[in-house]
């Protein structure tokens, strides 16, 4: 009898210890589980600051992009941060707005990495970029095959049909192709498919030096020094919401319009992309791989924003 009550206490002594065990083992697991989420989140992000340190100009993990800061709707030049605008670098208490710098918090968003905004004149974004100055221009830069052989490009990250502007009482105002422009006075844009290829296409065109800026070509429009100009369509939809004097010539897709020797062409001066410097395959790819989630929907909603919010200037 004492030997079964001995084995009997014996049974359950060692129960008792399994439970304990068992116990035990599942604190250990959670604990384990707790530290190898842990050590998870701490090797992603080891791994995205590796990742940065591998493209070249990215290895302090901070994204320099150049732009104008004076081309609305792609990118202009606010007093303060309202509507998400970014400080400007190079330009104290100033800071940048609209759809380029839209993008680039887009870009480095999904990178991880930080964003400085550089201002920048229009003929000096490309060396900038070359030198490595810059790692990338978002500055509504057309993907000519002219520029692509001085900068590599990602993109598109907008498609910009080329359209005229002229005022509303102008002669023009009713014109339903280039050929009803014939001996207008018109400039555009330096540095630009516009002025360098759409506006010659007008017979007589009587053509004006070109302007440094938009605001610059828009001004010669209001003050009646031209009679039209030519750009893109979301640079004439901004200054038509500024302006409602002013009125939109959009022949694409008529015969009246402006003509390339092919489509390939075409795409290449209304496509608009992303210079990064020569060769440099890893920082094109991390912004393509961002743009390739993005839509032509997706793009015209974020340009119809910032037009929304661009400021009266």
């Amino acid at each position: 009898m004492k030997k079964l009550i001995c084995m009997l206490l014996a049974m359950t002594m060692a129960l008792s210890l399994a439970a304990c065990g068992g116990s035990g083992s599942a604190e250990t697991t959670e604990a384990a589980a707790s530290g190898s989420a842990e050590t998870t989140q701490a090797a992603s992000d080891t791994t995205q600051a590796a990742a940065a340190s591998d493209i070249p100009g990215l290895e302090d993990g901070v994204f320099t992009v150049g732009m104008e800061c004076a081309y609305a709707p792609y990118n202009w030049t606010q007093t303060d941060d309202s509507n998400g605008a970014v400080p400007i670098s190079n330009v104290p208490g100033a800071y940048a707005n609209g759809y380029d710098v839209m993008v680039a918090k887009q870009i480095c968003e999904a990178n991880g990495w930080e964003l400085e905004i550089i201002s920048s004149a229009w003929d000096s974004l490309t060396p900038a970029v070359q030198s490595g100055t810059m790692d990338a221009n978002i500055a509504g830069q057309s993907m000519t095959a002219d520029r692509m052989e001085e900068v590599d490009m990602a993109g598109p990250y907008y498609y910009a049909t080329i359209v005229c502007v002229t005022t509303a009482d102008s002669p023009y105002a009713s014109a339903a192709s280039i050929a009803d422009l014939a001996g207008g006075v018109c400039t555009s844009q330096s540095g630009t498919i516009w002025y360098d290829s759409c506006l010659p296409q007008i017979e007589n065109a009587q053509l004006m030096p070109p302007a440094e800026t938009a605001p610059a070509m828009i001004m010669q429009l209001q003050t009646g020094t031209v009679d039209f100009v030519c750009t893109d369509l979301p640079t004439a939809m901004a200054a038509v919401a500024k302006d409602d004097s002013l009125v939109i010539l959009n022949f694409s897709g008529t015969d009246g319009d402006f003509q390339f020797a092919s489509q390939q062409e075409r795409d290449e001066n209304v496509n608009i992309g992303i210079s990064v410097q020569k060769g440099n395959t890893a920082l094109k790819d991390a912004i393509d791989s961002v743009l390739s989630q993005m839509t032509a929907d997706d793009f015209n909603a974020l340009m119809d924003q910032a037009i929304a919010i661009q400021p009266e200037v």
